[in-house]
């Protein structure tokens, strides 16, 4: 039976966390949505459960998190994971501290540390203020967020904005004297009375200790990054066995595709380089503000293009753009516009012989997975850090799907994605 029981708050987010936690040693398998009654336990170490959540209302959130997890802890799973994204999207509502709130109660627990640093990827915390690369959260352009602007860095005070429990810190002295000091700071701040601590990290070692001093916790919660020495713990114990590739994954032959939502600085830029060098067709929904006309237009595109080349298809734009969008439609109109039009293309492109598909964004990508009815993901080898190729089951025809969040991934990820599939060439 799985080891570790996870609940991610969006789908990218959810690959994410699995490519971690497979890189680290664990068979892991993605779930998407709450699982229901006929669904299987996966022959994984790790069960993580994808929600689209991040932006929900703040019941409906905690409502389906909590069905989550009442499915894992019938597996028979040892710890819980609540994984949200690196640079804490979220409101002064929610939904972290909400949802957080709920698993501690539904546990018995009482006390969860919060910690989304992934320092490969720049995110750091230091004295309980959130960095991407050298910039505070709140100048990093994530105070432009469409759906959850962050405007403050300071975790300690967002999150106890958002939770009926005082909140903590660990600093970074601490953290840096190991992982028995960590333990020790946690069992005073909850002798405090304190539910949340909010954890500096700085490095991966960071992490490693981190990990380690949260053994025996029922519930973690944070970014990807925290959960790398999540498996050491069960191999210190005897639970996980050493595996020769635990992201082996089939090969699937097929033309190549990549949808984008995202409007994050990575996206576009990551577009930019891609246009250099394979088909981009860019939808402007400004212009177009029609989801069925939008996606005829991409398909009609791509119909014609599909072959040796991936071919990029973007709703991606620049701030002011979608502030433009939002200003006329209404910001939730304007995303569910944008979700609707690519998940149709999605939906078009597979019929058209799709087999090897890239999404970019956590919105994006939840829309997608769910038009194609996708059940599940084995995860297999990262592309960059926080991004792994993954074999979709459930969804029809075998395909090979990759969930990109939109802040991660090199300049030239959407032209390294393809090439490193057998076949693949760009």
């Amino acid at each position: 039976m799985p080891l570790l029981g996870c609940i991610a708050d969006d789908f990218t987010g959810a690959t994410d966390l699995a490519s971690t936690l497979v890189r680290n040693g664990m068979r892991t398998v993605q779930l998407i949505g709450v699982p229901g009654p006929d669904q299987e336990v996966p022959d994984a170490d790790a069960v993580v459960v994808a929600l689209k959540s991040r932006t929900a209302p703040v019941a409906q959130a905690v409502g389906e998190s909590l069905a989550a997890l009442e499915w894992l802890r019938r597996t028979g799973c040892r710890q819980f994971f609540f994984k949200y994204c690196s640079t804490f999207d979220c409101t002064d509502e929610g939904n972290i501290g909400p949802v957080g709130d709920a698993l501690m109660a539904a546990l018995d627990c009482g006390f969860a540390l919060a910690n989304p640093a992934f320092p490969t990827n720049g995110r750091t915390v230091y004295q309980g203020h959130l960095f991407v690369g050298a910039a505070l959260l709140n100048e990093s352009g994530m105070e432009k967020h469409p759906l959850t602007p962050m405007r403050d860095a300071n975790l300690v005070r967002v999150l106890g904005r958002q939770t009926r429990w005082p909140v903590g810190l660990v600093p970074f002295t601490t953290v840096e004297k190991g992982a028995t000091a960590i333990r020790d700071a946690m069992t005073v701040l909850k002798e405090q009375g304190r539910h949340w601590a909010i954890v500096d990290a700085v490095t991966d070692a960071h992490l490693f200790a981190i990990g380690e001093a949260a053994a025996g916790h029922a519930l973690l919660t944070g970014g990807s990054g925290v959960a790398i020495g999540l498996p050491e713990n069960f191999r210190r114990a005897g639970l996980l066995l050493p595996l020769a590739d635990p992201g082996a994954l089939p090969q699937v032959r097929g033309p190549a595709a990549v949808i984008a939502g995202s409007c994050s600085r990575a996206t576009l830029a990551q577009i930019g380089i891609a246009r250099a060098q394979v088909p981009v067709l860019e939808l402007d929904p400004l212009a177009t503000p029609d989801a069925e006309a939008l996606a005829h237009q991409a398909v009609q595109w791509a119909a014609g293009r599909l072959g040796t080349v991936p071919v990029v298809i973007a709703a991606s734009a620049p701030p002011d753009r979608v502030a433009a969008l939002q200003a006329k439609l209404g910001r939730d109109a304007a995303g569910a516009l944008v979700e609707r039009a690519l998940a149709d293309v999605a939906e078009a492109l597979v019929r058209l012989g799709v087999r090897r598909l890239m999404v970019a964004g956590g919105e994006t990508a939840g829309a997608v997975v769910t038009r194609l009815q996708v059940r599940s993901l084995r995860i297999g080898a990262e592309i960059d850090p926080g991004v792994p190729w993954t074999y979709a089951e459930g969804g029809g025809e075998a395909m090979l799907l990759a969930l990109k969040s939109g802040n991660f991934g090199a300049p030239d990820f959407f032209i390294k994605a393809f090439t490193m599939l057998d076949g693949g060439t760009a």
